[in-house]
C-alpha cells in the first residue's frame, strides 16, 4: 500500500503543511492517541505504520486493538510518540483510511450477525473506491463477511450482457470452460435457469429476486448448483434473504455505502 499512502500524503501535504510549520516548534514532541467514538468494528489499523513512516517516522507507535476486534466509544485504537509536526502532518490521511475502513467492517459485521444463524455466507463485490479494492475488501473480510472475486482476472462470473454479447446462455457457459474454473452465471428467468443447468453452471446468480421468489427458484434448483442472490440485499432484509435456502448473499452496499466510523485523534505534548 505504500503508493497509495504516499498519494494520499501527497495530496494533503502538498509542498508542505504551512499551519504545522508555522506553530508548532520542530523539537516538540507530542503523544497522539486514536479514539473509538462510537462503538465499531475497527480496520486500517496497519496503514499507520507506513503513513508516519512516509513522512519520517515517529519514535513509537502501540495498536491498542487488531483488525476485525469490537471496540467501544472511548476505547484507545492506537498510541503515538514522536514528533509533533508528523503527527499533525499525518492526521488527516490516518482519519480518512481509519474512518472509512472501519466503517466498512462495522457495516460487513452488521451483515454478518444478521446472517449468524443460517447457514449462508455474506459476500461482498465489486462495487468499490477506485484504487482502494484491496483495502475494502480487507476490511469487509475483517467484518466477518466472505470476499467475492477481486477483480475481472480471478474468477468467472457471467453476467447479463456477456450472454447478450456470446449469443445466449448455453454458448456462454460452453466458452467460459476453457479457463478451467468454476462457472457462476446470472439467469433473469425460468427458461435461462434451466439451460444453465443443463450446461453444467456450477454456481447461479439470482437478481433482483423477492425472497419468496429466490425461495421458490432456489426449491426447483434443488442443490444441482450453488445459488447466490444480491440486489435489494440491505441490513433489513438480507436475514430473509439468507432463510431462503440460498448458499450466498452479496451486497454492494458493505463497500459503496458504509458510513465512515467516529474516529477522534487527540495530541498532548510531552
Amino acid at each position: 500500500m505504500t503508493d497509495l499512502v504516499r498519494l494520499a500524503l501527497e495530496e494533503d501535504i502538498g509542498p508542505g503543511d504551512i499551519t504545522t510549520q508555522a506553530c508548532v516548534p520542530e523539537s516538540q514532541k507530542a503523544c497522539g492517541r486514536f479514539l473509538a467514538r462510537e462503538s465499531l468494528v475497527v480496520a486500517g489499523l496497519d496503514l499507520l505504520r507506513e503513513i508516519y513512516d512516509a513522512r519520517g517516522g515517529v519514535e513509537e507507535l502501540t495498536l491498542g486493538r487488531r483488525d476485525g476486534d469490537r471496540c467501544h466509544e472511548g476505547e484507545i485504537l492506537a498510541t503515538v510518540f514522536g514528533s509533533a509536526r508528523t503527527q499533525l502532518e499525518c492526521e488527516r490521511v490516518a482519519l480518512n483510511f481509519l474512518q472509512h475502513l472501519s466503517g466498512i467492517a462495522t457495516t460487513a459485521r452488521r451483515f454478518a450477525d444478521a446472517v449468524a444463524d443460517t447457514s449462508c455466507r455474506v459476500l461482498d463485490t465489486r462495487k468499490t473506491t477506485p484504487g482502494l479494492r484491496t483495502l475494502e475488501k480487507q476490511a469487509a473480510a475483517a467484518g466477518g463477511v466472505t470476499n467475492h472475486r477481486m477483480g475481472l482476472y480471478d474468477a468467472v462470473l457471467i453476467k447479463n450482457n456477456h450472454i447478450a454479447a456470446a449469443g445466449g446462455v448455453r454458448a456462454a457457459i460452453q466458452r467460459a470452460r476453457i479457463t478451467g474454473l468454476p462457472v457462476e452465471i446470472e439467469v433473469r428467468t425460468r427458461s435461462e435457469l434451466a439451460e444453465a443447468i443443463e450446461s453444467g453452471a456450477a454456481h447461479l446468480l439470482l437478481d433482483n429476486l423477492t425472497p419468496r421468489e429466490a425461495a421458490e427458484w432456489i426449491r426447483e434448483i434443488a442443490g444441482r448448483a450453488k445459488v447466490e442472490l444480491s440486489g435489494r440485499i440491505t441490513l433489513d432484509t438480507v436475514q430473509a434473504y439468507a432463510n431462503t435456502g440460498a448458499d450466498f448473499v452479496s451486497s454492494g452496499a458493505i463497500t459503496h455505502s458504509a458510513p465512515a466510523a467516529d474516529i477522534s485523534f487527540r495530541l498532548e505534548l510531552v
